[in-house]
Protein backbone atom coordinates (compact mmCIF):
# COMPACT_ATOMS: atom_id res chain seq x y z
CA UNK A 1 0.00 0.00 0.00
CA UNK A 2 1.29 3.45 -0.92
CA UNK A 3 2.51 5.69 1.85
CA UNK A 4 3.40 9.35 1.76
CA UNK A 5 4.10 12.35 3.93
CA UNK A 6 2.45 15.72 4.03
CA UNK A 7 4.69 18.60 5.10
CA UNK A 8 3.18 22.04 5.66
CA UNK A 9 4.44 25.25 7.18
CA UNK A 10 2.68 26.73 10.19
CA UNK A 11 2.54 30.27 8.84
CA UNK A 12 0.97 31.99 5.89
CA UNK A 13 3.27 33.54 3.33
CA UNK A 14 2.06 36.95 2.24
CA UNK A 15 4.17 37.26 -0.90
CA UNK A 16 2.02 36.47 -3.94
CA UNK A 17 3.41 34.83 -7.06
CA UNK A 18 0.48 34.87 -9.45
CA UNK A 19 -0.42 32.05 -11.80
CA UNK A 20 -2.67 32.49 -14.86
CA UNK A 21 -6.38 32.36 -14.35
CA UNK A 22 -7.84 28.89 -14.82
CA UNK A 23 -11.15 27.78 -16.22
CA UNK A 24 -13.22 24.90 -14.92
CA UNK A 25 -11.42 21.58 -15.42
CA UNK A 26 -12.26 19.82 -18.64
CA UNK A 27 -13.68 22.88 -20.41
CA UNK A 28 -11.59 23.28 -23.58
CA UNK A 29 -12.21 25.89 -26.22
CA UNK A 30 -14.55 24.95 -29.10
CA UNK A 31 -13.02 22.79 -31.89
CA UNK A 32 -10.14 21.88 -29.61
CA UNK A 33 -7.72 19.11 -30.56
CA UNK A 34 -7.47 16.09 -28.29
CA UNK A 35 -3.78 16.84 -27.91
CA UNK A 36 -0.94 19.03 -29.15
CA UNK A 37 1.71 16.35 -29.53
CA UNK A 38 2.93 12.95 -28.36
CA UNK A 39 6.53 12.11 -27.51
CA UNK A 40 8.25 8.85 -26.61
CA UNK A 41 11.04 9.29 -24.07
CA UNK A 42 13.68 6.58 -23.80
CA UNK A 43 16.50 6.08 -21.28
CA UNK A 44 19.79 5.95 -23.19
CA UNK A 45 23.52 6.02 -22.49
CA UNK A 46 25.97 8.37 -24.19
CA UNK A 47 28.75 5.86 -23.52
CA UNK A 48 28.80 2.31 -22.18
CA UNK A 49 29.74 3.38 -18.65
CA UNK A 50 27.73 6.60 -18.44
CA UNK A 51 24.38 6.78 -16.58
CA UNK A 52 21.07 6.48 -18.41
CA UNK A 53 19.49 9.79 -19.39
CA UNK A 54 15.98 10.47 -20.74
CA UNK A 55 15.89 11.46 -24.43
CA UNK A 56 13.02 12.06 -26.87
CA UNK A 57 13.20 9.38 -29.58
CA UNK A 58 9.83 10.02 -31.28
CA UNK A 59 7.50 13.00 -31.68
CA UNK A 60 4.13 13.32 -33.37
CA UNK A 61 3.36 15.49 -35.18
CA UNK A 62 6.78 16.73 -36.21
CA UNK A 63 7.23 20.48 -36.48
CA UNK A 64 8.46 21.56 -39.93
CA UNK A 65 9.87 24.91 -40.97
CA UNK A 66 10.57 26.28 -37.50
CA UNK A 67 12.77 29.34 -37.23
CA UNK A 68 15.95 29.06 -35.08
CA UNK A 69 14.28 30.80 -32.06
CA UNK A 70 11.22 28.53 -32.41
CA UNK A 71 13.44 25.47 -32.71
CA UNK A 72 15.34 26.51 -29.57
CA UNK A 73 12.07 27.02 -27.68
CA UNK A 74 10.83 23.59 -28.76
CA UNK A 75 14.04 21.93 -27.59
CA UNK A 76 13.71 23.59 -24.18
CA UNK A 77 10.11 22.39 -23.91
CA UNK A 78 11.04 18.82 -24.85
CA UNK A 79 13.93 18.85 -22.37
CA UNK A 80 11.51 19.88 -19.60
CA UNK A 81 9.15 17.07 -20.60
CA UNK A 82 11.91 14.45 -20.32
CA UNK A 83 12.56 15.62 -16.75
CA UNK A 84 8.89 15.26 -15.82
CA UNK A 85 8.70 11.80 -17.41
CA UNK A 86 11.61 10.59 -15.24
CA UNK A 87 11.61 13.02 -12.28
CA UNK A 88 13.13 10.77 -9.59
CA UNK A 89 16.74 11.34 -10.53
CA UNK A 90 17.74 7.75 -9.69
CA UNK A 91 20.40 5.70 -11.41
CA UNK A 92 18.33 3.60 -13.81
CA UNK A 93 19.48 0.12 -14.80
CA UNK A 94 18.05 -2.31 -17.38
CA UNK A 95 15.15 -4.39 -16.02
CA UNK A 96 13.22 -7.54 -16.87
CA UNK A 97 10.10 -6.52 -14.91
CA UNK A 98 8.56 -3.11 -14.32
CA UNK A 99 5.07 -2.16 -13.15
CA UNK A 100 3.71 0.42 -15.59
CA UNK A 101 2.22 3.60 -14.14
CA UNK A 102 0.28 6.56 -15.44
CA UNK A 103 0.58 10.08 -14.02
CA UNK A 104 0.13 13.69 -15.04
CA UNK A 105 1.82 17.06 -14.62
CA UNK A 106 1.31 20.68 -15.58
CA UNK A 107 3.66 22.62 -17.85
CA UNK A 108 3.73 26.38 -17.23
CA UNK A 109 5.22 28.32 -20.14
CA UNK A 110 7.21 31.56 -19.87
CA UNK A 111 4.12 33.54 -20.94
CA UNK A 112 2.08 31.99 -18.10
CA UNK A 113 -0.03 29.62 -20.20
CA UNK A 114 -0.57 26.11 -18.86
CA UNK A 115 -0.63 22.78 -20.61
CA UNK A 116 -1.31 19.32 -19.24
CA UNK A 117 1.16 16.48 -19.58
CA UNK A 118 -0.08 12.88 -19.37
CA UNK A 119 2.58 10.22 -19.03
CA UNK A 120 2.64 6.43 -19.07
CA UNK A 121 5.87 4.70 -18.11
CA UNK A 122 6.40 1.03 -18.93
CA UNK A 123 8.89 -1.59 -19.98
CA UNK A 124 8.98 -1.72 -23.80
CA UNK A 125 8.18 -4.99 -25.52
CA UNK A 126 11.25 -7.18 -26.01
CA UNK A 127 13.54 -9.81 -24.51
CA UNK A 128 16.20 -9.55 -21.83
CA UNK A 129 16.96 -6.59 -19.64
CA UNK A 130 16.03 -3.14 -20.93
CA UNK A 131 15.31 0.28 -19.40
CA UNK A 132 11.71 1.57 -19.17
CA UNK A 133 10.42 4.20 -21.56
CA UNK A 134 7.70 6.80 -21.30
CA UNK A 135 4.90 7.99 -23.56
CA UNK A 136 3.86 11.58 -22.95
CA UNK A 137 0.86 13.39 -24.42
CA UNK A 138 0.71 17.19 -24.07
CA UNK A 139 -2.76 18.74 -24.26
CA UNK A 140 -4.68 21.80 -23.17
CA UNK A 141 -7.43 19.42 -22.07
CA UNK A 142 -7.51 18.02 -18.52
CA UNK A 143 -9.13 14.58 -18.60
CA UNK A 144 -7.02 11.88 -16.94
CA UNK A 145 -9.38 8.94 -17.58
CA UNK A 146 -9.71 9.71 -21.29
CA UNK A 147 -5.97 9.88 -21.85
CA UNK A 148 -5.40 6.70 -19.83
CA UNK A 149 -7.56 4.88 -22.37
CA UNK A 150 -5.66 6.52 -25.22
CA UNK A 151 -2.41 5.26 -23.66
CA UNK A 152 -3.84 1.72 -23.67
CA UNK A 153 -4.21 1.96 -27.45
CA UNK A 154 -0.77 3.54 -27.93
CA UNK A 155 0.84 0.83 -25.81
CA UNK A 156 -0.90 -1.91 -27.79
CA UNK A 157 0.45 -0.51 -31.05
CA UNK A 158 3.95 0.09 -29.69
CA UNK A 159 4.26 -3.63 -28.96
CA UNK A 160 3.97 -4.27 -32.71
CA UNK A 161 5.89 -1.31 -34.11
CA UNK A 162 6.60 2.35 -33.40
CA UNK A 163 5.22 3.07 -36.87
CA UNK A 164 1.79 1.80 -35.78
CA UNK A 165 1.41 4.73 -33.40
CA UNK A 166 1.32 7.32 -36.19
CA UNK A 167 -1.97 6.42 -37.97
CA UNK A 168 -3.84 6.08 -34.66
CA UNK A 169 -2.62 9.43 -33.34
CA UNK A 170 -3.36 11.06 -36.70
CA UNK A 171 -6.96 9.81 -36.56
CA UNK A 172 -7.24 11.02 -32.97
CA UNK A 173 -5.87 14.44 -33.85
CA UNK A 174 -8.38 14.83 -36.68
CA UNK A 175 -11.33 13.86 -34.46
CA UNK A 176 -13.41 16.59 -32.74
CA UNK A 177 -13.07 16.74 -28.99
CA UNK A 178 -16.41 15.55 -27.53
CA UNK A 179 -18.66 17.68 -25.37
CA UNK A 180 -19.35 16.49 -21.78
CA UNK A 181 -21.30 13.23 -21.85
CA UNK A 182 -20.70 12.72 -25.57
CA UNK A 183 -18.71 10.02 -27.40
CA UNK A 184 -16.33 10.05 -30.32
CA UNK A 185 -15.30 6.97 -32.30
CA UNK A 186 -11.82 6.54 -33.78
CA UNK A 187 -11.15 4.04 -36.57
CA UNK A 188 -7.71 2.47 -36.60
CA UNK A 189 -6.22 -0.41 -38.61
CA UNK A 190 -3.93 -2.97 -36.95
CA UNK A 191 -2.25 -5.74 -38.98
CA UNK A 192 -3.58 -9.18 -38.12
CA UNK A 193 -6.52 -7.58 -36.30
CA UNK A 194 -8.11 -5.45 -39.01
CA UNK A 195 -9.92 -2.17 -38.49
CA UNK A 196 -10.80 -1.40 -34.89
CA UNK A 197 -13.21 1.22 -33.58
CA UNK A 198 -12.07 2.88 -30.37
CA UNK A 199 -14.80 4.58 -28.36
CA UNK A 200 -13.85 7.57 -26.19
CA UNK A 201 -16.48 9.08 -23.91
CA UNK A 202 -16.23 12.17 -21.71
CA UNK A 203 -17.96 12.12 -18.30
CA UNK A 204 -21.16 14.12 -18.11
CA UNK A 205 -19.76 16.09 -15.16
CA UNK A 206 -16.78 17.57 -16.99
CA UNK A 207 -15.85 19.73 -14.00
CA UNK A 208 -14.53 16.61 -12.23
CA UNK A 209 -13.21 14.55 -15.14
CA UNK A 210 -9.58 15.12 -14.14
CA UNK A 211 -10.20 14.35 -10.46
CA UNK A 212 -10.41 11.22 -8.32
CA UNK A 213 -11.38 12.25 -4.78
CA UNK A 214 -11.32 8.63 -3.64
CA UNK A 215 -7.52 8.77 -3.64
CA UNK A 216 -7.64 11.26 -0.75
CA UNK A 217 -9.59 8.86 1.46
CA UNK A 218 -7.19 6.04 0.63
CA UNK A 219 -4.16 7.87 2.00
CA UNK A 220 -5.47 10.61 4.30
CA UNK A 221 -7.72 10.50 7.35
CA UNK A 222 -10.74 12.80 7.50
CA UNK A 223 -8.88 15.07 9.92
CA UNK A 224 -5.87 15.28 7.61
CA UNK A 225 -8.08 16.14 4.64
CA UNK A 226 -9.51 19.04 6.63
CA UNK A 227 -5.99 20.13 7.60
CA UNK A 228 -4.92 20.06 3.95
CA UNK A 229 -8.02 22.00 2.95
CA UNK A 230 -7.38 24.65 5.61
CA UNK A 231 -3.73 24.92 4.53
CA UNK A 232 -4.65 25.49 0.89
CA UNK A 233 -7.23 28.10 1.85
CA UNK A 234 -4.61 29.99 3.83
CA UNK A 235 -2.14 29.61 0.93
CA UNK A 236 0.62 27.82 2.78
CA UNK A 237 3.50 25.73 1.47
CA UNK A 238 2.44 22.09 1.07
CA UNK A 239 4.49 19.07 0.00
CA UNK A 240 3.25 15.54 -0.64
CA UNK A 241 5.70 12.63 -0.79
CA UNK A 242 4.88 9.27 -2.41
CA UNK A 243 6.58 6.27 -3.92
CA UNK A 244 4.24 6.11 -6.92
CA UNK A 245 4.06 9.03 -9.33
CA UNK A 246 0.46 8.18 -10.15
CA UNK A 247 -0.47 8.63 -6.49
CA UNK A 248 1.31 11.98 -6.32
CA UNK A 249 -0.36 13.50 -9.35
CA UNK A 250 -3.84 12.24 -8.45
CA UNK A 251 -3.60 13.47 -4.85
CA UNK A 252 -2.40 16.94 -5.82
CA UNK A 253 -5.08 17.40 -8.49
CA UNK A 254 -7.73 16.23 -6.02
CA UNK A 255 -6.51 18.69 -3.38
CA UNK A 256 -6.55 21.56 -5.89
CA UNK A 257 -10.09 20.58 -6.93
CA UNK A 258 -11.32 20.94 -3.33
CA UNK A 259 -10.95 24.70 -3.79
CA UNK A 260 -13.56 24.89 -6.57
CA UNK A 261 -15.04 27.39 -7.48
CA UNK A 262 -11.75 29.03 -6.52
CA UNK A 263 -8.40 28.04 -8.03
CA UNK A 264 -4.89 27.64 -6.62
CA UNK A 265 -2.97 30.70 -7.83
CA UNK A 266 0.57 29.74 -6.86
CA UNK A 267 3.27 27.23 -7.81
CA UNK A 268 1.76 23.81 -8.60
CA UNK A 269 4.04 20.90 -9.55
CA UNK A 270 2.51 17.45 -9.16
CA UNK A 271 5.85 15.64 -9.69
CA UNK A 272 8.91 17.77 -8.93
CA UNK A 273 12.00 16.65 -10.91
CA UNK A 274 15.14 16.25 -8.81
CA UNK A 275 16.84 19.11 -10.65
CA UNK A 276 14.06 21.46 -9.51
CA UNK A 277 14.17 20.55 -5.82
CA UNK A 278 15.32 24.06 -4.92
CA UNK A 279 11.71 25.14 -5.41
CA UNK A 280 11.07 23.78 -1.90
CA UNK A 281 13.19 26.63 -0.56
CA UNK A 282 10.89 29.26 -2.07
CA UNK A 283 9.25 31.60 0.48
CA UNK A 284 6.04 31.76 -1.54
CA UNK A 285 3.03 29.38 -1.32
CA UNK A 286 3.25 26.15 -3.28
CA UNK A 287 1.57 22.78 -3.75
CA UNK A 288 4.20 20.16 -4.65
CA UNK A 289 4.59 16.41 -5.11
CA UNK A 290 7.99 14.81 -4.48
CA UNK A 291 9.08 11.21 -5.07
CA UNK A 292 9.94 9.23 -1.93
CA UNK A 293 13.47 8.56 -3.18
CA UNK A 294 14.18 12.22 -2.53
CA UNK A 295 12.45 12.71 0.82
CA UNK A 296 11.58 10.10 3.45
CA UNK A 297 8.70 9.93 5.93
CA UNK A 298 5.45 7.98 6.19
CA UNK A 299 1.94 8.15 7.61
CA UNK A 300 -0.48 5.24 7.85
CA UNK A 301 -3.74 6.08 6.12
CA UNK A 302 -7.30 4.88 6.51
CA UNK A 303 -9.23 3.06 3.81
CA UNK A 304 -12.29 4.54 2.21
CA UNK A 305 -15.70 2.87 2.44
CA UNK A 306 -17.01 0.80 -0.47
CA UNK A 307 -18.35 3.69 -2.55
CA UNK A 308 -17.91 4.14 -6.29
CA UNK A 309 -15.41 6.79 -7.48
CA UNK A 310 -18.20 8.73 -9.23
CA UNK A 311 -20.24 8.91 -5.99
CA UNK A 312 -17.16 9.95 -4.00
CA UNK A 313 -16.33 12.73 -6.48
CA UNK A 314 -19.87 14.10 -6.32
CA UNK A 315 -20.19 13.85 -2.53
CA UNK A 316 -16.81 15.43 -1.79
CA UNK A 317 -17.26 18.22 -4.31
CA UNK A 318 -20.74 19.03 -3.02
CA UNK A 319 -19.52 19.09 0.60
CA UNK A 320 -16.72 21.57 -0.04
CA UNK A 321 -18.78 23.74 -2.38
CA UNK A 322 -21.43 23.86 0.36
CA UNK A 323 -18.79 25.23 2.74
CA UNK A 324 -17.97 28.07 0.34
CA UNK A 325 -21.66 28.81 -0.22
CA UNK A 326 -22.30 29.20 3.52
CA UNK A 327 -19.23 31.35 4.14
CA UNK A 328 -18.80 33.54 1.03
CA UNK A 329 -21.86 32.70 -1.09
CA UNK A 330 -23.36 36.14 -0.45
CA UNK A 331 -20.55 37.91 -2.37
CA UNK A 332 -22.76 38.95 -5.31
CA UNK A 333 -24.98 41.08 -3.03
CA UNK A 334 -21.92 43.20 -2.25
CA UNK A 335 -20.81 43.88 -5.83
CA UNK A 336 -22.15 47.33 -6.69
CA UNK A 337 -22.88 48.12 -10.34
CA UNK A 338 -24.30 51.25 -11.96
CA UNK A 339 -25.96 49.01 -14.56
CA UNK A 340 -26.34 45.23 -14.82
CA UNK A 341 -24.01 45.03 -17.81
CA UNK A 342 -21.35 47.31 -16.32
CA UNK A 343 -18.26 46.25 -14.31
CA UNK A 344 -18.82 46.23 -10.56
CA UNK A 345 -16.93 47.12 -7.39
CA UNK A 346 -16.72 44.65 -4.52
CA UNK A 347 -17.58 46.15 -1.11
CA UNK A 348 -15.23 44.28 1.25
CA UNK A 349 -16.27 45.95 4.50
CA UNK A 350 -20.00 45.45 4.11
CA UNK A 351 -19.37 41.90 2.87
CA UNK A 352 -17.52 40.97 6.07
CA UNK A 353 -19.89 42.84 8.39
CA UNK A 354 -22.90 41.03 6.96
CA UNK A 355 -21.65 37.68 8.31
CA UNK A 356 -23.46 36.86 11.55
CA UNK A 357 -21.57 33.70 12.49
CA UNK A 358 -18.43 34.77 14.41
CA UNK A 359 -16.34 31.75 13.39
CA UNK A 360 -17.31 32.29 9.75
CA UNK A 361 -16.44 35.96 10.02
CA UNK A 362 -12.94 35.25 11.32
CA UNK A 363 -12.30 32.78 8.49
CA UNK A 364 -13.67 35.08 5.78
CA UNK A 365 -11.64 38.05 7.05
CA UNK A 366 -8.47 36.01 6.42
CA UNK A 367 -9.72 34.28 3.26
CA UNK A 368 -10.52 37.48 1.34
CA UNK A 369 -6.85 38.45 1.67
CA UNK A 370 -5.72 35.39 -0.32
CA UNK A 371 -4.83 35.61 -3.98
CA UNK A 372 -7.32 32.91 -4.97
CA UNK A 373 -10.22 35.00 -3.61
CA UNK A 374 -8.76 38.17 -5.12
CA UNK A 375 -8.59 36.60 -8.59
CA UNK A 376 -12.09 35.15 -8.17
CA UNK A 377 -13.66 38.47 -7.16
CA UNK A 378 -11.82 40.42 -9.88
CA UNK A 379 -13.37 38.06 -12.41
CA UNK A 380 -16.80 38.66 -10.83
CA UNK A 381 -16.29 42.43 -11.01
CA UNK A 382 -15.40 42.27 -14.71
CA UNK A 383 -18.33 40.07 -15.72
CA UNK A 384 -21.88 41.38 -16.15
CA UNK A 385 -24.28 40.42 -13.35
CA UNK A 386 -25.39 36.85 -14.08
CA UNK A 387 -26.46 33.61 -12.42
CA UNK A 388 -24.57 31.52 -14.96
CA UNK A 389 -21.79 29.23 -13.83
CA UNK A 390 -21.65 26.26 -11.50
CA UNK A 391 -21.05 28.20 -8.27
CA UNK A 392 -23.81 30.72 -9.00
CA UNK A 393 -26.29 27.91 -9.73
CA UNK A 394 -25.38 26.15 -6.49
CA UNK A 395 -25.86 29.38 -4.53
CA UNK A 396 -29.27 29.87 -6.14
CA UNK A 397 -30.26 26.27 -5.28
CA UNK A 398 -29.12 26.79 -1.67
CA UNK A 399 -31.10 30.03 -1.34
CA UNK A 400 -34.21 28.36 -2.75
CA UNK A 401 -33.85 25.41 -0.37
CA UNK A 402 -33.34 27.81 2.53
CA UNK A 403 -36.51 29.73 1.60
CA UNK A 404 -38.51 26.49 1.39
CA UNK A 405 -37.19 25.40 4.78
CA UNK A 406 -38.20 28.75 6.30
CA UNK A 407 -41.69 28.43 4.77
CA UNK A 408 -42.10 24.95 6.24
CA UNK A 409 -41.02 26.19 9.67
CA UNK A 410 -43.52 29.04 9.42
CA UNK A 411 -46.31 26.60 8.51
CA UNK A 412 -45.47 24.23 11.36
CA UNK A 413 -45.44 27.14 13.77
CA UNK A 414 -49.06 28.00 12.99
CA UNK A 415 -50.26 24.41 12.60
CA UNK A 416 -49.07 23.25 16.03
Amino acid sequence: KEQFLLVKTQYRVSTHVGQPETTEAGSPAPNHFFFEFLVVVSLQQKTKDSPYEPLVIYKFPKEIGLSPPQREEEEKSLQAITLFCFPEGVNWIPLTQYQSETFSFVLTETDGTRRNGFCRRLLPHGRGKRPPEAYCIVSQVACFGLFSKIFDEVEKRREKSMAMIYPFMQSLREAPFPEPGETVQIKSFIPESGTEIITLTRPLESRLEHVDFQILFCYLSNQEILQVFASTLMERRIVFIAEELGTLSQVLHAVAALLSPFAWQHTFISTVPTVLMEVLMAPTPYLLGVHKNTMDGVFDKDDVDDVTPEEINTLVSEAFVSFFIKTVGHYSAHVKRSKSQQPGIFQRKTFCKSIENKSHQQFVTNFIETQMFDVFIQDVERRPASNDGFFSRKIAEYEETKKETDRMRWRRRFLV
